[in-house]
């Protein structure tokens, strides 16, 4: 591969685990090969507004962020001119059964579902659900990430998504 893997990370309200999973996907995947990831975040039906709880985490981790990070539309990434994506990874049950827009060159896809952390109360439980999520998240994608990307075919891609969110805790 040429250019960078191109993965779209998709919730519903890409406002908290969609969010985590961008800058994730960002940060790691070009510590050791700088290029190699662009990661974007969309949602299906967007809140508008990124939780703070989900940049509180990024920021204890050290976690930077290359722009301040919005909450989309996943219609931005299946127009005309949009990169484009070859991993779609969905991180809740209701974006992965939502009819999706067709994408551009097929994309691999992949579900690694986990709770929503964004409306669990009190605060300190919040941010307790945020931690999980965040470490559920970078152990995905860190072995995601030890894969051999540049050389796998999109059902490769998928078949290992698949089998990293079937091990996963």
């Amino acid at each position: 591969m040429t250019r960078p893997l191109n993965v779209l990370v998709l919730c519903t309200g890409n406002s908290a685990r969609s969010i985590l999973g961008e800058a994730l996907f960002n940060h790691l995947g070009n510590q050791e090969t700088p290029g190699r990831i662009r990661a974007f975040s969309a949602g299906s039906q967007p809140s508008g507004e990124v939780n703070p709880v989900a940049l509180e985490t990024l920021a204890k981790h050290g976690i930077p962020l290359a722009e301040a990070p919005r909450s989309k539309s996943w219609a931005e990434f299946a127009v005309p001119g949009a990169p484009q994506i070859d991993l779609l990874v969905t991180v809740c049950a209701s974006a992965a059964g939502e009819t999706c827009p067709v994408w551009p060159g097929h994309p691999a896809t992949a579900h690694w579902g986990l709770p929503d952390p964004a409306h669990v109360e009190p605060l300190a439980a919040r941010r307790d659900a945020f931690e999980t999520a965040y470490r559920q998240l970078r152990a995905r994608i860190e072995a995601f990430l030890a894969l051999p990307l540049e050389t796998m075919s999109a059902d490769d891609m998928k078949a290992a998504a698949q089998q990293i969110h079937e091990a996963a805790p």
